[in-house]
């Protein structure tokens, strides 16, 4: 039985991820000339994230069956995290999400392979954890011949902040 103080101490979407085993990594700089994110009013517009781990590489490879399915969903966890970075870069603060409005998931993936949501189940899962069901969004989830950097997987979303 949890008591009251042990839920009272998990009340931000950082500490919901950090209860979960998950911390957010640090931001990278874009590969390109665009920009992390842009805000229009309430608005959150995320550029694409991937799998870069802390040595600056990038979970890579193409998934072909459903054997890479768990690393796929594992590259989109990862993939999340670098973009829940940005959005705390942009707004200062997870709190302040109101709401995760869309994701976009793209999956570095065989013309044969089917199971893209599955493998962005694991982005879609993390912003659940952080955020409960304001975490909850719609989403697309497709397959690309090939991503940047020979990534796994890309993830980008809409955010709904609150002022």
């Amino acid at each position: 039985m949890k008591s009251h103080t042990s839920e009272m101490m998990i009340n931000t979407p950082e500490q919901r991820l950090n209860a979960a085993g998950l911390s957010l990594p640090d931001v990278y700089s874009p590969s390109g000339n665009y920009l992390p994110f842009r805000r229009a009013g309430q608005l959150l517009f995320v550029s694409g994230h991937g799998p870069r781990l802390e040595d600056g590489s990038y979970v890579a490879g193409q998934i072909a069956t459903a054997v890479d399915v768990d690393a796929g969903y594992a590259a989109a966890r990862v993939a999340a995290l670098n973009m829940l970075a940005a959005v705390k870069l942009a707004v200062g603060d997870l709190a302040r999400v109101e709401a995760v409005l869309k994701v976009l998931g793209l999956v570095n993936s065989d013309a044969n392979f089917k199971l893209h949501p599955q493998v962005i189940d694991g982005c879609s899962d993390t912003l659940v954890t952080a955020f409960g069901d304001a975490g909850q969004h719609a989403r697309s989830a497709v397959g690309m011949a090939s991503l940047p950097h020979g990534m796994m997987v890309e993830v980008e979303a809409v955010f709904l902040i609150r002022d």
